[in-house]
């Protein structure tokens, strides 16, 4: 029987254990360092758009603006790696947060901008005299 899976922005895809949901996305690993490249991967932009897929390949979520809260691991006698992942959607504060912070990152661009566009212009004024 196919997994279910969830796929990452980046199209990162990881096969999830039976039962999953967004609050406990549960997904083993072959071993500690296999956990860690899986956790590597829950970057703020991967989880900005992520689908759930059956194993069978039918979306059965998706989700945009997913924050990590926490992660839970268990190592088992085998050293495969149980990790619990606690997702949940950003609130509209947190958006609007979002959103003002990328407005304010382009204003200081252009700000930047005609800033070096003034000096370039006094130093051919200046040059002219």
């Amino acid at each position: 029987m196919n997994k279910d899976k969830m796929i990452l922005k980046d199209n990162t895809t990881i096969e999830l254990e039976a039962g999953a949901y967004l609050t406990n996305i549960q997904v083993v690993a072959a071993d500690r360092a296999g956990m860690v490249e899986i956790w590597k991967k829950m970057t703020d932009d991967n989880l900005s758009n992520v689908q759930i897929q059956t194993g069978d390949g039918l979306t059965i979520g998706t989700y945009t603006d997913l924050v990590l809260v926490s992660e839970t691991s268990t190592v088992s006698p085998d050293g495969t790696v149980l990790t619990s992942y606690h997702l949940r959607e950003k609130t509209d504060e947190e958006k609007r947060l979002d959103a003002l912070e990328e407005g304010q990152t382009v204003q200081d661009g252009a700000i930047s901008d005609l800033g070096s566009a003034t000096s370039a212009l006094a130093d051919q004024i200046g040059g002219e005299q």
